[in-house]
Formats: C-alpha cells, sequence, structure tokens
C-alpha cells in the first residue's frame, strides 16, 4: 500500500478489501453449510443467489440509513425466503449455527492483502502516530474478526478496533466516525485519515465528518 504518513497523526483502515478479502472457499462452504444444517431441500445454487442478494441489500440499507443488520436478522431474512419457516427457528439455534460457520471462517481464512502490512504498522507506529481499526460488518461479526487479526499478529498495532455489529451503528453513520473521534486526545480532525475501499461507506462518510480520507481500489 503507497500511503504517505507525513500529513497526518493518526490512521484510520477499514478492513474488507482494505487490508483483508474473503477466501472463496469459506462462501462455498458456509452456503453448503446453511443447506445442510437446517435441512433445505433447495439447490445449492439458489443458496448461493439468495445468501448473495442479501448479503448486498443489507449492506447497502446500512449504507443508506447508518444502521446495522444483525447477523441474525440477516440469518432469518435468508431462510425465510429459502422457503424455512422461521417461526420455527430460535436464536439458540441461530447461534450455533454461527460457531460453525465461524469454524469454517478460522479454517478458511481471509486473507491479507497486504503481505507486507507489518511495515507499513510499525513504520507508523515509530513516527509517534497511532492506528485504528473501522469495520462495517456482515456476516462475520466484530468478535470473530478480532480473532482473525490476532491470527495474523497485527492486532496490536491498533489503538482500538471498531465494528458496526458491537455499535448498532455502520458506515456513513456520522455517529461511529465521532466513536473514532472521542478516543484521540487533541487531535485536529484533518490530522485523522480514513483509508477504505468504499466511496460512500468510507470516503464520503470520513469527510462529511470532518476527517481526511483516502480511496483505494483493490482489483479482484
Amino acid at each position: 500500500m503507497n500511503l504517505n504518513i507525513s500529513n497526518h497523526s493518526h490512521f484510520s483502515f477499514d478492513l474488507w478489501l482494505t487490508l483483508i478479502k474473503s477466501n472463496p472457499v469459506f462462501k462455498e462452504k458456509r452456503n453448503l453449510l446453511f443447506r445442510d444444517f437446517f435441512e433445505m431441500e433447495v439447490p445449492l445454487e439458489k443458496v448461493f443467489e439468495v445468501v448473495r442478494y442479501y448479503d448486498v441489500l443489507c449492506n447497502n440499507v446500512n449504507e443508506k440509513t447508518g444502521f446495522n443488520f444483525d447477523t441474525y436478522e440477516i440469518y432469518y431474512l435468508i431462510l425465510n425466503a429459502l422457503g424455512v419457516n422461521i417461526n420455527d427457528i430460535d436464536k439458540k439455534v441461530l447461534y450455533e449455527f454461527y460457531l460453525e460457520s465461524e469454524l469454517l471462517f478460522m479454517k478458511f481464512k481471509p486473507v491479507l492483502i497486504y503481505p507486507k502490512i507489518h511495515s507499513l504498522f510499525t513504520e507508523i507506529l515509530d513516527e509517534g502516530k497511532t492506528i485504528n481499526i473501522l469495520s462495517n460488518t456482515g456476516f462475520i461479526k466484530g468478535n470473530t474478526l478480532r480473532n482473525l487479526l490476532d491470527f495474523y499478529e497485527i492486532s496490536n498495532y491498533f489503538l482500538f478496533q471498531i465494528y458496526s455489529d458491537e455499535e448498532g451503528i455502520s458506515k456513513p453513520n456520522k455517529k461511529i466516525f465521532q466513536l473514532i473521534y472521542n478516543r484521540l486526545e487533541g487531535i485536529d480532525k484533518k490530522k485523522v485519515l480514513h483509508i477504505g475501499d468504499n466511496l460512500i461507506a468510507d470516503y464520503e462518510g470520513a469527510t462529511n465528518f470532518g476527517f481526511d480520507a483516502l480511496l483505494i481500489k483493490n482489483k479482484f
């Protein structure tokens, strides 16, 4: 990542498609688990279609409203669309499903987009500057993402991590950027740079709040 760190004192990083990208094997295994765990007699291709539809829809709604679809709410939408009577599915069952999907997630982990990201983070900290993660979540909760960053041994670089499912709000909501600013003492807003891949959530969200922003476009 080509990032000039000289003009800012704090760096806020988006996670998905900024620092990590999904392992396609995970999505395949997760969708198969969806079908088998809930004993649905539907083609796997239909599961893929419905999961993708609600993944995109819920993300778009989060961006429009600034709020956050709970993971279990997304599950209910998917199950209902696939013909499952959601009145028969309580949150305990969804929790058990999430634990199974989490095991798959950690087995077929997302990969770091920049294998040498440690060098950049070390350079930032050596300059006496600080870093955070600010990520919208959907199927994967913030706690699981914390475990992933622990695995890649980059958690210690971050002053803090903020995830939309833990706060109940999503980028571009100004309130979630305010959570960053609340934790920074004596830093001017223009000394904070938010880096992300999403024009609405990351770039416009950060600049509308008063931060500087860098929009990156990784090609996958």
